[in-house]
C-alpha cells in the first residue's frame, strides 16, 4: 500500500543542527502491533529567523526497520496533519508526549535496528543525522519508560495473548520480550512457539481452561500466513499467563492447511454499495482524498483503492482476533466510473455512505446496487482484471 501519496513541502535554504530548539514530539502507542510513528517538532534559525520543522519516522519492528521519513519546514496545521494521516493514519493508537531525550534515543534505536536488518536508512539522511552524533545513554530506567510508551497499557489477557503471537510468527525479539517475565523466558518456560520463518497472524481463537491447582491454561489456534512459504498453517499453543505477562508458553501442534481451508476460516459477511459517478476521475480523486485523508491507497488495474481503517486496535481486545478487522471501509474508484463501497459490519457501510453523502461527491454519485455477501468479494474485484462490478459477479456466479 502507498503510505507515501502525498507531497512533501519544503522551504528553501538549509536546516541548522546546531541551532534546533525542541518544541514537542510523540509517538504512537503501535509497537506490540509491529509499526510505530514518531513526530518531533523543532524551531530551527532559518537566515537568523526561527521556523517550525517536523520530522516523521515510520518504524517497523518486524522487517523493514525504519521504513519512511518525511520532513516539512512551516507552520501550516492542514500540511502536518496530511502527513501525520498519510503515514500513522492505519496505525490507530493514541499520541504518546515524548521528552526530547527520549526522542532522541528512538531515532537512534531505530537507525541501529535498521544496520542490524542491512536496511538503507531512508533519505535525506543529513536532516536527521545530527540527532544519531552524541548516543544517549540506554539506562534501564529509559528503556522501559519509552517501551510503556509506544506499548500502552494492556487491557485484558487476550489482549496479551494476541500480542504475544503476533510478536512471536513475526520474529520481534524486542516487542517479545517486553510481553514476556524475564525469570519466565530465562528458565525455559517460555518456548519459541513460531516457525523458522516469520509468518503473519491472520486469526487466532482463544480457549480458556481452569487447571486442577486453579490456574488458567490459555489455549490458542493460530492462522498464520508463513511469508518466505507462501504457505498457510494452523498452529496450536498452550499459555499461561500472570499480572499482564506470559509466564509459560508451549506449542501443541501445527500442520499445514490450504487456501480453500483458509477462506472458510476467515469467511465473514461484507456489505457493498454499488455508485455511478457523475464527476470526472480525477475530479473523484481529489474529493476521496481530501475526505479520506487517513486511509490508506494503492493503485491496482482497474482503479485506486482507499482503505480507511479504525482509530483504534480496540480489534485485539477480544477473544477472537482478526487480521483486517482494523478495517472500518474500503472505497474502490474504478477507471470506469463506478465508486464500490464496502465494509464488514452494517454501521460501518452506514457510516460510509454517509461520509460519501456529506462529501463533494454527494451530489455527483448515484446508487445503482446494494449487495450483502457471505464472505468478502470486494478486495477479489479490486485484484481482478476486471472493469464492471456487476461482470464481475456474475462471473463468480456462473462458476459456483
Amino acid at each position: 500500500m502507498d503510505r507515501n501519496k502525498f507531497t512533501v513541502i519544503k522551504g528553501g535554504g538549509q536546516i541548522d543542527c546546531d541551532g534546533r530548539r525542541f518544541v514537542s514530539a510523540y509517538v504512537t502507542d503501535t509497537r506490540l502491533m509491529g509499526v510505530v510513528g514518531l513526530q518531533i517538532h523543532w524551531e530551527v534559525p532559518v537566515s537568523g529567523v526561527p521556523a517550525d520543522f517536523y520530522q516523521f519516522f515510520y518504524f517497523d519492528g518486524e522487517e523493514y526497520g525504519l521504513d519512511g521519513y518525511k520532513s516539512y519546514r512551516g507552520s501550516d496545521d492542514r500540511v502536518v496533519i496530511s502527513i501525520e494521516e498519510s503515514l500513522f493514519g492505519g496505525l490507530g493508537g493514541r499520541k504518546v508526549a515524548l521528552t526530547e531525550r527520549e526522542a532522541r534515543y528512538l531515532v537512534q534505536d531505530f537507525c541501529r535496528d535498521s544496520e542490524l536488518m542491512g536496511i538503507r536508512l531512508p533519505e535525506p539522511r543529513e536532516e536527521y543525522e545530527c540527532l544519531l552524533k552524541e548516543p544517549v545513554i540506554q539506562e534501564s530506567s529509559l528503556l522501559n519508560e519509552v517501551m510503556e510508551k509506544m506499548c500502552g497499557k494492556l487491557r485484558s489477557d487476550y489482549e496479551l495473548i494476541h500480542y504475544f503471537l503476533m510478536r512471536s510468527f513475526g520474529k520481534d525479539k524486542k516487542g517479545l520480550a517486553y510481553l514476556c517475565d524475564p525469570a519466565a523466558v530465562d528458565s525455559g518456560r517460555v518456548a519459541d512457539v513460531a516457525e523458522p520463518y516469520g509468518a503473519t497472524l491472520y486469526k487466532n481463537t482463544i480457549e480458556e481452561f481452569v487447571n486442577p491447582d486453579g490456574t488458567i491454561s490459555y489455549l490458542s489456534e493460530s492462522l498464520i500466513e508463513v511469508d518466505q512459504r507462501n504457505q498457510y498453517r494452523l498452529v496450536m499453543t498452550e499459555i499461561l499467563v500472570e499480572n499482564r505477562k506470559v509466564v509459560a508458553a508451549k506449542r501443541r501442534s501445527a500442520f499445514t492447511v490450504t487456501t480453500q481451508e483458509v477462506a472458510m476460516m476467515l469467511s465473514r459477511p461484507e456489505f457493498v454499495t454499488v455508485f455511478e459517478t457523475l464527476a470526472r476521475p480525477e475530479e473523484a480523486v481529489e474529493v476521496l482524498e481530501d475526505m479520506l485523508m487517513s486511509a490508506m491507497q494503492s493503485s491496482h488495474e482497474n482503479g485506486r483503492l482507499f482503505m480507511l481503517f479504525h482509530k483504534d486496535n480496540e480489534h485485539v481486545n477480544r477473544r477472537i482476533f482478526r487480521l483486517n478487522d482494523d478495517i472500518q471501509s474500503l472505497f474502490f474508484l474504478t477507471d470506469f466510473g463506478q465508486l464500490i463501497v464496502g465494509a464488514y459490519t452494517l454501521p460501518s457501510i452506514w457510516e460510509a455512505e454517509r461520509k460519501l453523502q456529506k462529501s463533494q461527491l454527494g451530489m455527483m454519485v448515484i446508487p445503482t446496487a446494494k449487495f450483502e455477501f457471505k464472505e468478502p468479494v470486494l478486495l477479489d474485484f479490486v485484484q481482478s482484471d476486471y472493469e464492471d462490478f456487476d461482470d464481475f459477479l456474475n462471473d463468480i456466479k456462473g462458476d459456483q
